[in-house]
């Protein structure tokens, strides 16, 4: 959505995806890789999503792969990953690729009922063999209350404070975004109006021929330049 254009993750492929990867992965010295499992590429069969996988692992140099939800496909998928080798990441509460099934990007876990649901989703991703799961937007009272059943890290966005840890989109954190995002994001800076501001900038000195200045500009020996000039 912020890199590509599209209007939610649903349309990504996997190709697109694996390039995508392919690029962070020669950027990084030491951080831990995770590659996100598109929407199409896991849910048919376990060995499709063994298969998408492993190309994370193969061809992209991923440490690990993610995937959402917390029923029984996932929890399925989570368990066959895991069992091939490949270390698999969960993800409950909102699921971005099924938003449309979950009533659309909001928070999930606010009743009784869909709170113990994200519980128990939980609860069997750290079953199948998932190394750590990440809780989106869920209230943080909910959070704070699982926790402890929790044996693997979690990682919180839009989910109060009691999580292993925190993430946020990088476009999100920084503003380079129109709109301002869900409510648990906090813009840490605002690139967004700088970039258009640099922009305009820019063009404007074109159009006004104050870019470029001298100061520019290559330069070659006057004696060069005569001969260039003399044998057109």
């Amino acid at each position: 959505m912020t890199v590509l254009g599209y209007d939610s993750t649903v349309p990504v492929q996997l190709e697109e995806l694996l390039m995508l990867a392919r690029a962070v992965r020669r950027g990084l010295r030491t951080p831990f890789m995770v590659g996100d499992l598109p929407f199409g590429s896991y849910e048919v069969s376990d060995e499709q999503a063994v298969s998408a996988a492993m190309r994370f692992v193969k061809d992209a140099g991923c440490d690990a792969v993610k995937l959402e939800g917390g029923g029984p496909v996932s929890v399925a998928r989570a368990r066959a990953i895991a069992g091939a080798g490949i270390p698999v990441m969960g993800h409950v509460g909102l699921t971005p690729q099924t938003a449309t099934a979950l009533g659309g990007y909001r928070a999930q876990g606010r009743n009784a009922e869909a709170a113990a649901r994200v519980e128990r989703e939980a609860l069997a991703l750290q079953e199948a063999g998932c190394f750590a799961i990440v809780f989106e937007a869920i209230p943080s009272a909910v959070a704070e209350r699982i926790m402890p059943r929790m044996e693997v890290p979690v990682i919180g966005i839009g989910a109060g404070p009691s999580t292993d840890g925190q993430v946020l989109v990088f476009h999100d954190l920084l503003g380079i975004r129109e709109g301002r995002g869900a409510k648990f994001v906090r813009r840490y800076a605002d690139l967004l109006d700088e970039m258009t501001a640099g922009v305009a900038q820019f063009a404007g000195d074109v159009r006004e021929r104050r870019y470029p200045g001298p100061e520019h500009e290559y330069s070659m020996p006057a004696e060069e330049l005569a001969r260039f000039s003399a044998g057109r």
